[in-house]
C-alpha cells in the first residue's frame, strides 16, 4: 500500500507549511495562559443571548429560510472558500476582485476579521504540528470547558511565533475589515430589517453569528477527539478525524483527517461519497476562468511522514484509489 495519495509529484510544491507563521528561536506551543477575550466574549455571549432569547420568540418561516440560504452561502462562499482555502491556504488563485469579495462574505460569517482568523488558524495549525501543545490549542480539554476557551478567550503563550501576513497583511481593504468586522453586520441588518422586519435582523444576524460561531468551536472540538481517519501525520501531537454528518453543513470542511494529511489541498473531500461543495465551486469558478494554480493531493509533494490507516470506518483498498465523486 503506498504511503502517497495516487498521482502524487514528489517535486511539486508541498504545501503543507503554514503560512503565515514564521518561527523564532525558542517559540513553543507548550506553555501559556488561557486569557478571558471581552470582545469576542461580548460578541458571541450577546449573539447567543439573543439567539435564546428572542429568536422563538419572532420566528416564522421565511426569517427560518432567509437564516438557512444565508448560513449556507456565507459559510460556503465566505468561510470555506474565501478564508480556509483561499486566504489562508493559498490553495488556489483568483482574480483580486473576486478574492475581496469572497473575504468580505467571510468576514459576514461573523467569527473575527480576517487578521485575526488567519493569526488564529495557523496558530493552532503550526501547535497540532509538534510533539505537544497547549490543551486550548489541541481542544484536549472537556467540551465545555473548551467551549468557554474557544468562544470566550484567548491563548498568550509564553514564547510566541511571529506572523508576516505577506500580501494579505499590507492589503487596505482587508485592513478595514479587520477594524470593523462586526460593524459588518449593520448594513446586512438593516437589508434584512427592510426585507422582513425584526424577525428577518434576529434570525439573519444574531442566530446565524451565533450558530456559525458556536457550530464551528464544535466540529472542531469533535474533529481532533474522535472519529474516523484515513491517515495519521507520525510526527504531529495531534490527530485529526473525519465528522462525516457535518460534511454538508461545513461544506467539506469536516473531512478534517483528509485535511490535517493534505493542508494546502482545495479538495478536502478526498473519497467516493465524501460531499464537499466548497470545491464543486472551485471547479465551477476554474471552468469559468476564475481561478486557477488549484492544488489537490495529486500535485502536492509527497509527505514522508503521512500514513495510511486501515479502519472499520475507511476499508484499506480506498486509502490507494483516487476520489472521483
Amino acid at each position: 500500500m503506498p504511503d502517497v495519495f495516487p498521482g502524487q509529484a514528489p517535486s511539486a510544491s508541498p504545501k503543507t507549511t503554514v503560512n503565515s507563521l514564521v518561527e523564532i528561536a525558542g517559540c513553543s506551543p507548550v506553555e501559556g495562559k488561557v486569557r478571558w477575550d471581552p470582545v469576542h466574549s461580548a460578541w458571541n455571549g450577546s449573539m447567543m443571548a439573543i439567539s435564546l432569547i428572542l429568536a422563538p420568540v419572532f420566528v416564522s418561516w421565511s426569517a427560518l429560510a432567509m437564516f438557512l440560504v444565508l448560513t449556507g452561502a456565507s459559510l460556503l462562499l465566505g468561510h470555506s472558500i474565501g478564508f480556509h482555502r483561499l486566504l489562508i491556504h493559498r490553495s488556489f488563485a483568483c482574480p483580486l476582485w473576486l478574492e475581496r469579495v469572497l473575504v468580505l462574505v467571510g468576514t459576514l460569517v461573523g467569527m473575527s476579521g480576517p487578521f485575526w482568523m488567519i493569526r488564529t488558524h495557523d496558530l493552532r495549525d503550526w501547535a497540532q504540528r509538534q510533539s505537544d501543545c497547549h490543551d486550548y490549542l489541541a481542544h484536549r480539554r472537556p467540551m465545555l470547558i473548551d467551549a468557554w476557551w474557544q468562544l470566550h478567550c484567548h491563548l498568550d503563550l509564553v514564547s510566541p511565533p511571529a506572523f508576516d501576513l505577506g500580501r494579505a497583511g499590507e492589503d487596505r481593504f482587508y485592513r478595514f475589515l479587520e477594524k470593523t468586522w462586526m460593524v459588518q453586520q449593520v448594513p446586512v441588518g438593516i437589508a434584512l430589517y427592510l426585507a422582513g422586519g425584526l424577525p428577518w435582523v434576529i434570525w439573519g444576524v444574531c442566530v446565524r453569528v451565533s450558530v456559525c460561531g458556536t457550530g464551528h468551536w464544535f466540529v472542531g472540538h469533535l474533529a481532533h477527539r474522535r472519529g474516523p481517519q484515513s491517515w495519521l501525520v507520525e510526527t504531529a501531537g495531534v490527530q485529526a478525524h473525519d465528522v462525516p454528518w457535518a460534511a454538508i453543513p461545513t461544506m467539506g470542511e469536516a473531512w478534517h483527517n483528509n485535511h490535517h494529511a493534505f493542508p494546502g489541498s482545495a479538495r478536502i473531500g478526498l473519497y467516493p461519497g465524501q460531499s464537499d461543495w466548497g470545491y464543486r465551486v472551485i471547479e465551477g469558478l476554474e471552468k469559468l476562468g476564475l481561478a486557477w494554480d488549484v492544488v489537490t493531493p495529486e500535485t502536492m509533494a509527497a509527505r514522508k511522514e503521512l500514513r495510511p490507516v486501515a479502519s472499520q470506518d475507511r476499508p484499506e483498498r480506498q486509502f490507494s484509489q483516487a476520489a472521483r465523486a
